[in-house]
């Protein structure tokens, strides 16, 4: 059974064209509450990460500090699916009014946290709502532009997540900086400055937002959800403590293996609810669908996988602040941003997107391998161009990858599909940043190690080795410690007193750990380049018929949604 909502007519005292500006005018308005949504969402993924140490010394809790972060991933992964499956039967805007509520809660009980754990669960509740916010754009853009615009709204999107990469870590470690702001000691402000942008949000789409998408009435999944939380939980966890135990590890193996058991839980439930699953399975009949979820997962994984390390190269091997290293992540923003206001247009014009897809991966491809050669004497120009390379191959794929989605995907299971774009982007994402700095910390002792061995032939190395008033100094104890891998990756502070000649092979040794992992990550974007070629490319015309488009939407010309 299928209710159908009715777009509001204009007002019968308004010309074509007053009303077609009042429309735009109210889009403008829609898309900046769905930014502000995403960009909490996203925000919250980094803002703490420059602020967790003062978190956890505050309350007392440093070996739980890994929880505060994981805890918002898993829940934000597993509700993602869930909320494009709830919009589909209850509508988007109250969906969408209730995340923000939810999200808002979680960021005003974190920052009235007063232990790791608790921190940890209300972060969790954070992440519940985060799912809704990172989904539910995609799909209310789908419902009120038509495919003929919606290229170059989206492509604001992708620049969110880029300028949120940027923000995050230099807010929270200013608001960690402060001793106290308003009465509240300064790390709880990364969560309370929330409060301000989720009711804008709420306000802007609650108001605004009148046209809802078909809604289907449907038993609801119960048993799918709780087989993908019996699948993710595990497998988050063991991703995220496998470093840690040890990746065979009895406890890292059972984790796998119970993962393995929910996956398969998970597949039979979609199939047997059919129409009502969370991630319906006809969707995956579609080649385009399947193979570019799957081309999103690589390429989750492998950008913000590389892109958790390059920040600790710009710190801790260049010796740049917190905010200088936010800045050197700008031109990755403006290659995003660069890139929708290209692809965008192309793609519109066209009809073509298949291209743009596989440029954006040999783009990303080129940048990460460029990420592979950096060193301790790498000029930050040449830095700063790689990350603009790879910020404009993100912008093209994330872009025409959720066109794909959009024409392959029915309008009954819209809403469920966008959700399934950001599901598995975050799916890959979740997993790429825990190995791939699991990778890098594996590999630096050893790498650190040979390093040390290989400066034993330079002269100024030997000679700042022999000399008693330099070795003696603490900061340089640590660093002779390191020549036989004890390397501490706890705090890096004492890299700021050492002896340049003597700290010169241990940033050597960082360097090349870190190439290491940039090298994978473009092994894994060249993977998804050789998949993305592989589905022939259904192109389509823009028509009044195409999805979000007049037809979908009682016949009404663009704007008047």
């Amino acid at each position: 059974m299928t209710d159908t909502a009715k777009p509001d007519s204009p007002a019968p005292d308004s010309g074509a064209d007053a009303a077609g500006a009042v429309d735009r005018r109210r889009i403008r308005l829609i898309m900046t509450g769905l930014l502000l949504g995403l960009f909490m969402a996203a925000l919250d993924q980094t803002i703490i990460s420059a602020a967790l140490r003062t978190i956890a010394d505050d309350l007392d809790g440093l070996s739980e500090q890994a929880w505060a972060n994981t805890s918002y991933m898993i829940t934000s992964v597993i509700t993602t699916a869930l909320y494009g499956k709830l919009s589909d039967i209850y509508g988007r805007r109250p969906v969408y009014v209730s995340a923000v509520g939810i999200f808002v809660l979680g960021s005003v009980l974190s920052g009235l946290a007063q232990s790791m754990t608790t921190l940890a669960v209300f972060r969790g509740i954070q992440g519940i709502g985060a799912g809704g916010l990172m989904s539910l754009a995609f799909a209310i853009l789908t419902d009120l532009v038509p495919l003929t615009e919606r290229s170059r709204y989206q492509a604001w999107f992708g620049a969110v997540f880029g300028v949120s990469a940027v923000v995050g870590p230099v807010a929270g470690g200013f608001f960690a900086g402060l001793d106290s702001f308003l009465g509240a000691t300064g790390w709880r402000w990364a969560f309370f400055i929330n409060v301000p942008i989720g009711l804008a949000a709420a306000l802007l789409i609650a108001t605004l937002v009148r046209v809802q998408p078909n809604r289907t009435r449907h038993k609801f999944d119960i048993a799918g959800l709780l087989a993908l939380i019996a699948c993710l939980l595990p497998l988050l966890f063991a991703v995220e403590q496998g470093p840690k135990w040890g990746w065979t590890d009895a406890g890292t193996l059972l984790l796998f293996g119970l993962g393995a058991v929910g996956l398969v839980l998970f597949l039979l439930a979609q199939k047997r609810a059919a129409d009502a699953a969370l991630l319906p399975t006809p969707m995956f009949r579609n080649p385009l669908f399947s193979v570019y979820n799957g081309v999103n997962v690589l390429i989750g994984a492998a950008v913000f996988g590389a892109l958790s390390v390059l920040p600790l190269y710009f710190q801790m091997v260049k010796g740049l602040s917190p905010t200088e290293a936010g800045l050197m992540m700008l031109p990755q923003t403006l290659g995003i941003v660069a890139a929708g206001r290209i692809a965008g247009p192309y793609v519109t014009k066209t009809g073509r997107y298949k291209v743009v897809l596989l440029t954006g991966l040999v783009l990303m491809v080129a940048a990460t391998l460029w990420f592979g050669t950096l060193t301790v004497d790498t000029s930050l120009w040449l830095t700063g161009v790689a990350a603009g390379l790879m910020g404009f191959g993100i912008g093209l794929c994330w872009q025409v990858m959720l066109i794909a989605i959009q024409t392959g995907v029915a309008p009954q299971y819209m809403g469920a599909g966008m959700g399934s774009f950001t599901f598995f982007r975050q799916i890959g994402g979740t997993a790429g940043i825990a190995v791939f700095l699991s990778m890098f910390f594996g590999a630096v002792g050893e790498k650190v190690a040979a390093a040390y061995r290989d400066a034993a032939s330079d002269p100024a190395f030997a000679e700042a080795l022999n000399d008693p008033s330099v070795t003696g100094q603490a900061a340089n104890k640590v660093l002779l410690g390191a020549r036989n891998g004890a390397v501490p990756m706890d705090d890096s502070s004492f890299l700021d007193q050492a002896d340049p000649r003597l700290a010169k092979p241990f940033l050597e040794g960082m360097a090349e750990a870190m190439q290491t992992v940039f090298v994978v990550s473009g092994v894994m974007l060249l993977i998804a380049l050789v998949l993305a070629a592989v589905p022939k490319e259904k192109r389509r015309e823009p028509a009044a018929g195409a999805p979000g488009g007049a037809k979908e939407q009682g016949k009404q010309p663009a704007g008047k949604n």
